[in-house]
């Protein structure tokens, strides 16, 4: 597994290469100046202007900035930020332990939903579990996150003001009473970002599960008098979860991009409300940075969905 495992990290170079490529030269090109401000700012002389302009590269050919670019990132040095005046990796830091405590909660509450679910709508097609369960299933899906997460302020922080709809990083006090606060201002988020994720993968799952229970091994294993709990845990669910690792796998990365939406309603400071932010600001290291780590993401989330394979289907070898 390691000399697999390091071929596809081979394999992987290039097409970051590629990407990178393409996302400097697309940004590059793009029309916008991160020093607009200045230019127009009377107060600030023009040799200052033509200072940091010079300073940053901004006037070199689109290939020089590219390479120096790229130079800077082997080194470790991710840029640096035109609007927050800090380093591009300092902002990331600051932005990744909430992004990653809201969606890590939020696809743990997805999976909790759509893998029991979606199972027992399969093993009982037709019945009334399945009717409701894929009933709320199509309008979980349906429903946009940004209607979901104003809806849920509107009932439950206007009208019954039981949880906060601004999440706050600099919440006072410690120990249980803070760590209470913080699981009240993120009940909202993760459950708006959860239950549209497991809503559409109840389907899947249903699905996926759907196909195997009608195989003749799984009949076999029944004729042979093992126990129902053991032919749909051993026999159907396992085989059942490859082609929804796939899908768990892919959209990963999307979903750290999908919480865009949820970070600007419920105002929190994560990756996305950067990605905003450095985008309506033309902040260029920024938005090049956090693109190219939902690039790596993408790359890295394949892995592990290759990896999984093996795991939950002996017959598959890495090679």
């Amino acid at each position: 597994m390691g000399s697999y495992i390091l071929r596809r990290l081979l394999i992987a170079l290039p097409s970051l290469l590629g990407i990178s490529v393409v996302l400097f030269t697309v940004l590059a090109l793009a029309p916008g100046d991160p020093f607009e401000e200045l230019a127009t700012n009377p107060n600030v002389p023009a040799e200052v202007k033509l200072a940091l302009r010079a300073k940053f590269g901004l006037d070199d050919p689109v290939y020089l900035r590219y390479y120096h670019w790229l130079t800077a990132m082997l080194h470790g040095d991710w840029g640096f930020s035109f609007i927050s005046r800090v380093d591009v990796d300092q902002l990331i830091a600051q932005r990744v332990p909430v992004t990653l405590a809201i969606i890590g909660a939020s696809q743990l509450l997805a999976l909790a939903v759509a893998l029991p679910v979606g199972i027992l709508s399969a093993v009982k097609p037709y019945s009334w579990f399945d009717r409701i369960a894929s009933t709320l299933a199509f309008v979980g899906f349906s429903l946009p996150t940004f209607f979901t997460g104003i809806l849920l302020i509107l009932v439950f922080s206007i009208k019954l003001d039981w949880l906060p709809f601004v999440f706050r990083t600099d919440l006072p006090g410690s120990g249980l009473a803070w760590w209470w606060e913080q699981i009240k201002q993120s009940i909202m988020p993760i459950a708006v970002l959860g239950l549209f994720q497991g809503a559409s993968w109840t389907r899947y799952v249903r699905s996926a599960a759907l196909d195997v229970v009608r195989l003749d091994y799984v009949n076999t294993a029944r004729a042979k008098g093992l126990a129902e709990r053991t032919v749909i845990l051993k026999h159907v669910v396992r085989n059942a979860l490859i082609p929804v690792v796939t899908l768990v796998a892919l959209q990963m990365p999307a979903v750290f991009g999908g919480a865009i939406v949820t970070e600007q309603i419920f105002r929190i400071p994560g990756i996305g409300s950067l990605l905003i932010d450095a985008i309506l600001r033309n902040d260029t290291p920024v938005i090049m940075s956090v693109t190219f780590v939902f690039a790596c993401l993408v790359l890295i989330f394949n892995l592990i969905a290759d990896l999984l394979y093996g795991w939950l289907d002996p017959r598959i070898s890495f090679r």
